[in-house]
């Protein structure tokens, strides 16, 4: 991939659609309702899928739902024929007078801002779950969750598989859980076709781990960690599996790991440093263990993500090294106490 030099370069291609993608809307059913939107990855999701859409040939739609606190987001989605609609999905009554799809891409939550407010968590990533899985009862319904449910494993196990045992750690990921067993639930009390999308960490270039560590390093200042290692995966991807996923919702739900390679810390940190010709200051505080998946069964089903971790890791340096946009909202990749 070539090098990235706007905001809107990065754009299009956050959101082009696989011809994989493009296929499979053809032989899907019925609209899609993106639920929580304005996020840093639901844009991306739903402009996603209305460009796919728009190569199948179809006459679906796509809903765009959020708050819209941000009137930027909204008008980035209008301009693409999406229509957009201003919920509080805390509000059952609110959440009631939405559309009713085939589809549905559950992608609120709340992670930052946890600790000293632990009870916003919970009612974002509980309480609204519930509200949306009862309402779209029958849908296919995609939910975006996270690895952090999983425990920290030794590199040397290949990451976690959905078959294994989850133990969250800290009250964000285990309010992340709690919205997992609420999904499973309403699969299996509703007969409603779920796929859980255990998500880390995408990648954008304007947020995501490797911004965390090239920011730093472009700034000689050292980088601290408390995960040796760590999946990383192109938001363009991520977004387009999430998608396809839609395939391959069941009932009870299905769990599936959304991730790319798994990398060392140490050797990110040393090759931006090439890329960038900074010298690195790298420490480690790991105990050995990391919060990483294994992603064959995704590998499996979909094929390999369209961008490797080298070349994200280019990409990420040069959008640095120009001076390329921040959102400004740190990943914390590297804690390992939970607490966010």
């Amino acid at each position: 991939m070539n090098t990235i030099y706007n905001e809107k370069e990065l754009d299009l291609l956050l959101t082009e659609p696989s011809e994989q993608l493009v296929e499979a809307v053809r032989s899907l059913s019925g609209d899609i309702a993106i639920l929580g939107a304005n996020g840093k990855m639901g844009l991306s999701q739903s402009i996603m899928a209305k460009r796919a859409i728009d190569k199948a040939g179809m006459k679906k739609q796509v809903y765009a739902v959020s708050r819209f606190s941000d009137r930027e987001g909204r008008d980035k989605l209008d301009a693409y024929g999406i229509k957009t609609i201003a919920c509080d999905l805390s509000d059952l009554e609110q959440v009631r007078q939405l559309p009713v799809t085939e589809n549905m891409i559950f992608m609120a939550g709340r992670k930052f801002g946890t600790t000293g407010a632990e009870y916003l968590t919970w009612v974002m990533n509980v309480l609204v779950p519930a509200n949306c899985a009862r309402y779209y009862k029958g849908s296919r319904i995609v939910a975006y969750s996270t690895g952090n449910v999983y425990p920290g494993v030794k590199y040397e196990t290949g990451g976690t598989k959905e078959t294994d045992m989850t133990c969250p750690v800290g009250e964000y990921a285990q309010s992340c859980l709690g919205r997992e067993r609420v999904f499973e639930y309403f699969a299996i009390a509703d007969n409603t076709p779920v796929l859980l999308n255990r998500l880390n960490y995408a990648t954008d270039l304007r947020y995501g781990v490797l911004y965390d560590i090239g920011s730093k390093i472009w700034n000689d200042e050292p980088v601290v960690t408390g995960v040796d290692y760590f999946n990383i995966i192109w938001q363009g991807d991520a977004v387009n599996y999430a998608l396809l996923a839609l395939q391959k919702v069941s009932s009870p739900a299905t769990i599936l790991n959304i991730s790319g390679s798994i990398l060392s810390a140490k050797e990110v940190v040393e090759e931006m440093g090439v890329i960038m010709k900074k010298t690195v200051r790298f420490k480690s505080t790991c105990q050995g263990l990391s919060l990483i998946t294994d992603v064959s069964k995704l590998l499996n089903w979909f094929g390999a993500p369209s961008v490797s971790s080298k070349e994200l890791i280019r990409m990420q340096a040069e959008w640095i090294m120009q001076g390329g946009k921040s959102l400004n909202k740190p990943t914390h990749f590297e804690v390992d106490d939970g607490k966010f």
